[in-house]
C-alpha cells in the first residue's frame, strides 16, 4: 500500500514541539501552581473593590481572543480542518461574551447593569463563557487526528469563515437576551452582590471536570506547538476555576482578582505563542524564499551563459555549410559547371556536419549513462526534496498538493541532480497548467510505484488543468515546441534526454476528467531487486 504523505505548510497544528518549547511550558505551569499556593491561604481575603478593574479585563481579553481568534481562522483557511475551526470557535465566542460581560457587571455602569440586566447576569454570562472555552479544546482534540480535511473543499473558505462568525454572533446575542430580559427566572448563583449561593459549586464542578478532559485529552493526544500551549492555557483554567467557583464565596476577594489574572493569562498563551511562531516561521520562509532566488538567478546565469556558448559554436559550422552550400549551387550553375569548385564545396560541407555533430555529441554527453555522479538514489527521497523547495511557490497559486509515495521502492542509479531536475521541471510545467483554473480544485498529485513486472520505478505527475489537446500531445517533447506562450520548448526535450540516458522514458496521457498525467520510468537493477 503506498504512503501517503500530508503536504500541507508547516504550521502550529502539525509542527512538533521542541525540547525547548516543552521546558519553557512546565515552568510556565510551575510559576502558575507557585501564584495559586501563594493565593490559597488568603484567598477569601477582601480587597477594595476597583471599578476601573472590570473594564480594563475585559477590554484586554477581548482583544486578546478576537486576535486570536482571527489566527486561528486563517490557519484553518490554510490547513483546512475542522478541529481549528472548533478552537477558533471558541475563542470568537469568548472574545464576544465578554462585552455582555462587561456591559451587565452590576455597579458599574449602573446598579443592576446596562442592557437591562439584573443580579444573575453576569454570573450566567460567566457560566457560559467558561463552559463554552473547554468545550471548544475537546471537541478541537477530538476531531483534530479525523482525517475529514480531505473531504473539505479546497476552495476559498472566506464565505464558510463569514458564516461561522455570524452563527457566534448569533448565539452571543440569544445568550445575552436570556440573561438579561428573564434574569428573574434563572436559578440563583449570587445571593446578593458580592456573596455566592451553594449552586454556583455545581456548575464550577461541571467547568473543573470539563477542563479536565480537555487536558485529559490534550495530554493523551498531544502532537503540536498548540497543543502543549493549549495544555498550559487549560491547567490556567483550571487554577481559575478552582479560585473563582470552588474556593470563592465572596466577590472582590484575593481570589476573585487572582482568578481573573489567571484567565487573562489563559487567554494570552496561545495568542503569544501564535504571534511568535509564526513571525519565526514567516522569517524561515522568507530566507529560503531568498536562498531558492538567488539560486534560481545563478542557474538563469548558467544556463544564459551556456546558450551563449552553444550558440556561438554551433552557429560556426551551420554558418559554413549555408555558405559552402550557396557557393556550391552557384558553381554548379555556371555553364559549364565548376565541378572541382564545387566538389571542394562540398568537402567543406561534410567537415563542418562532423564539426556540428561533433558539438551536439559533446552536448548529450553530460547525459550519456557513463556520466559521472551517478550513485544509488532513493527516488521518494527525491520527490519529497523537491515539493519542499517548491512548496512556497505552489502554496503562492493556491495548489492542492498530494504526494503518494510507494513503501519500500528499490534505489535507482542515477545522477541525484538531473532527476531533481526532471522532478521539478514537470511540477512547474503542472503549476503553469493551472494558473488560469478558477472553476475547480487547483490540484497537484505526485505519486511512485513500482511497475507489475518489477523492472522499473514509476513517477507520476498530475494536474488538474487545461489539458493538452491530442495534436500537441504528440509534439509535446520536440525541441523548441510548447504550448506556453512564454515557454522556450527545451525543458521536456531535456527531461526526455536525461531520462534517456538513465535508460528510462517518459509518457504523457490525458488525466481525467481534466488536466495532464506525466509518467516517468526509472530502471532497476536486477541485484537491487533483493529489498523489494
Amino acid at each position: 500500500m503506498p504512503e501517503t504523505i500530508d503536504e500541507q505548510p508547516m504550521l502550529l497544528t502539525r509542527l512538533p514541539p521542541s525540547q525547548r518549547q516543552r521546558r519553557l511550558a512546565g515552568a510556565i505551569a510551575a510559576m502558575f501552581i507557585i501564584a495559586f499556593a501563594a493565593t490559597l491561604p488568603f484567598a477569601n481575603t477582601p480587597l477594595p473593590r476597583i471599578d476601573a478593574w472590570i473594564p480594563i479585563y475585559s477590554t484586554t481579553f477581548f482583544i486578546n481572543d478576537t486576535i486570536t481568534a482571527a489566527l486561528l481562522f486563517s490557519q484553518f483557511s490554510i490547513v483546512r480542518e475542522r478541529a481549528i475551526q472548533m478552537l477558533a470557535i471558541g475563542y470568537l465566542f469568548s472574545a464576544l461574551i465578554v462585552i455582555p460581560f462587561n456591559l451587565a457587571f452590576p455597579g458599574l455602569y449602573a446598579p443592576f447593569g446596562l442592557l437591562g440586566a439584573g443580579l444573575q447576569t453576569t454570573v450566567w454570562l460567566y457560566i457560559a463563557w467558561h463552559i463554552a472555552s473547554p468545550l471548544s479544546v475537546i471537541a478541537y482534540a477530538l476531531v483534530k487526528d479525523a482525517k475529514n480535511s480531505e473531504a473539505m473543499p479546497k476552495d476559498p473558505l472566506r464565505g464558510e469563515v463569514v458564516v461561522t462568525t455570524l452563527l457566534v454572533v448569533a448565539v452571543v446575542c440569544l445568550l445575552t437576551w436570556i440573561f438579561t430580559s428573564h434574569h428573574n427566572i434563572l436559578p440563583e448563583i449570587y445571593r446578593d452582590s458580592s456573596s455566592l449561593a451553594p449552586l454556583a459549586k455545581i456548575f464550577a464542578a461541571l467547568i473543573f471536570v470539563l477542563c479536565l478532559v480537555a487536558l485529559g485529552l490534550l495530554s493523551f493526544r498531544q502532537r503540536s506547538v498548540l497543543d502543549l500551549w493549549l495544555m498550559v492555557t487549560v491547567f490556567a483554567w483550571l487554577l481559575e476555576i478552582t479560585l473563582q467557583g470552588l474556593l470563592l464565596t465572596d466577590r472582590f476577594s484575593l481570589a476573585w482578582y487572582m482568578g481573573r489574572i489567571f484567565s487573562l493569562l489563559a487567554s494570552s498563551v496561545v495568542l503569544v505563542v501564535l504571534l511568535s511562531e509564526t513571525t519565526t516561521l514567516y522569517a524561515h520562509l522568507a530566507r529560503s524564499a531568498m536562498r531558492q532566488l538567488a539560486a534560481r538567478h545563478a542557474r538563469e546565469t548558467a544556463m544564459d551563459t551556456m546558450a551563449a556558448s552553444i550558440a556561438h559554436e554551433v552557429s560556426q559550422p551551420l554558418g559554413a555549410i549555408a555558405a559552402n552550400t550557396e557557393a556550391a549551387l552557384l558553381l554548379l550553375g555556371k555553364t559549364p559547371p565548376d565541378t572541382g569548385a564545387a566538389k571542394a564545396a562540398l568537402e567543406d560541407i561534410a567537415a563542418a556536419s562532423t564539426r556540428g555533430n561533433e558539438i551536439i555529441v559533446s552536448l548529450r554527453s553530460m547525459f550519456k549513462k557513463e556520466a559521472r555522479g551517478r550513485a544509488r538514489c532513493d527516488v521518494n527521497n527525491l520527490i519529497q526534496e523537491t515539493v519542499s523547495i517548491l512548496r512556497m511557490e505552489l502554496q503562492a497559486t493556491r495548489i492542492s498538493v498530494s504526494v503518494e509515495l510507494g513503501a519500500k521502492l528499490p534505489k535507482v542509479m542515477a545522477d541525484r541532480r538531473q532527476l531533481q531536475q526532471v522532478f521539478s521541471n514537470l511540477i512547474m510545467n503542472a503549476r503553469d497548467a493551472m494558473q488560469l483554473v478558477n472553476d475547480r480544485t487547483r490540484a497537484l498529485r505526485i505519486m511512485s510505484s513500482i511497475s507489475e513486472d518489477a523492472s522499473d520505478v514509476i513517477v507520476t505527475v498530475s494536474d488538474s488543468g487545461e489539458g493538452i489537446s491530442d495534436g500537441d500531445r504528440g509534439r509535446i517533447f520536440e525541441a523548441f515546441f510548447s504550448t506556453k506562450s512564454t515557454g522556450t520548448g527545451v525543458g521536456l526535450t531535456i527531461c526526455r534526454s536525461i531520462i534517456d540516458a538513465h535508460g528510462g522514458s517518459v509518457r504523457v496521457h490525458e488525466n481525467l476528467p481534466c488536466g495532464t498525467t506525466f509518467e516517468v520510468l526509472l530502471p532497476i537493477e536486477r541485484g537491487n531487486l533483493a529489498g523489494i
